[in-house]
C-alpha cells in the first residue's frame, strides 16, 4: 500500500501535530490533575466542568472560540501578531494547539484516576520522614503514577491525530501546511475517483487508533497488578 506524496505528509504532519500536542499539554494535566485530585478548593467543581467541556462541546465551538482569541484580529492573537511577529492560526503550530485542546480532558482524566490510586498512606509517611511536598510528588507520587501517566498521553496522542472540526475551524485544510490526516481523509471523500486514497488514510486511522487504544489498555491493566 503506497502513499502519494500528498497522503504521506498528512500523515507525518498528523504524527508531528500530535507529538507537539501531548508534549506542551503533558506538565500542565499532571499538575491539573494532581490538583483535582489532591486538594479541594472553592470552584473546584466549574474547574472540573470547564476541563471536561470540550468533550461535550462541538469540536467546532472550540475551533471557532480559538480563532477569535488567537486569530490574528483576535483578542490575544492581535498582540502576538503586532508586537512579536507570532502568528498561531492558520499554521501547523495552530493545529497542535486545537488538538492539545481537544485531548486535555482525556488526558487530566487518565492522569488524576492513576494519582487517585496512588495511596495517600504513602505520601504521609514520606512527609512524616521530612521530605516536603515537591519532594513527595516527585518521589512519591509521579513515579507511581507513570503507567497512568503514560496511558494518558497515549490516549491524548490518538485523539490528536483523530481532530478535526476544531482543526480545520482554526488552521483550514492547507494542504502541506495545516492538512492532518483526518482533512487529508476528507478532501479525498469530496474530490472525484478520491476512493482509493480515502480507503488507505481510513485504514492507516483504524491501524493507529487501535495500537493507541490496545497499549494504553494494557499500560492500565499493568498499572492494576502493580498497585
Amino acid at each position: 500500500m503506497l502513499l502519494s506524496p500528498m497522503e504521506s505528509a498528512a500523515l507525518l504532519l498528523s504524527l508531528k501535530v500530535a507529538f507537539w500536542a501531548v508534549l506542551c499539554s503533558l506538565p500542565f494535566g499532571v499538575a491539573l490533575a494532581w490538583l483535582l485530585a489532591r486538594r479541594d478548593f472553592w470552584g473546584k467543581s466549574l474547574v472540573d466542568g470547564l476541563l471536561h467541556l470540550p468533550l461535550v462541546l462541538p469540536p467546532v465551538v472550540i475551533g471557532y472560540l480559538l480563532l477569535v482569541a488567537l486569530g490574528r484580529n483576535g483578542v490575544i492573537g492581535k498582540g502576538l501578531y503586532e508586537y512579536l511577529g507570532v502568528s498561531i492560526a492558520f499554521t501547523w503550530k495552530g493545529a497542535a494547539l486545537a488538538s492539545a485542546v481537544m485531548a486535555f480532558p482525556l488526558l487530566v482524566r487518565t492522569v488524576r484516576l492513576s494519582i487517585d490510586a496512588v495511596d495517600v498512606r504513602l505520601e504521609m509517611a514520606a512527609r512524616t520522614l521530612g521530605s516536603g511536598p515537591w519532594r513527595v510528588f516527585f518521589t512519591v507520587t509521579l513515579p507511581l503514577s507513570v503507567p497512568g501517566i503514560v496511558a494518558g498521553m497515549v490516549l491524548a496522542f490518538a485523539r490528536s491525530l483523530g481532530e478535526f472540526g476544531a482543526t480545520i475551524t482554526f488552521v483550514s485544510n492547507i494542504p502541506g501546511q495545516t492538512q492532518t490526516l483526518p482533512l487529508a481523509l476528507y478532501t479525498m471523500t469530496q474530490v472525484p475517483h478520491g476512493e482509493g486514497a480515502a480507503l488507505r488514510l481510513c485504514f492507516i486511522a483504524i491501524v493507529i487508533a487501535l495500537l493507541a487504544l490496545i497499549s494504553a489498555n494494557r499500560l492500565e491493566k499493568s498499572f492494576a497488578r502493580s498497585t
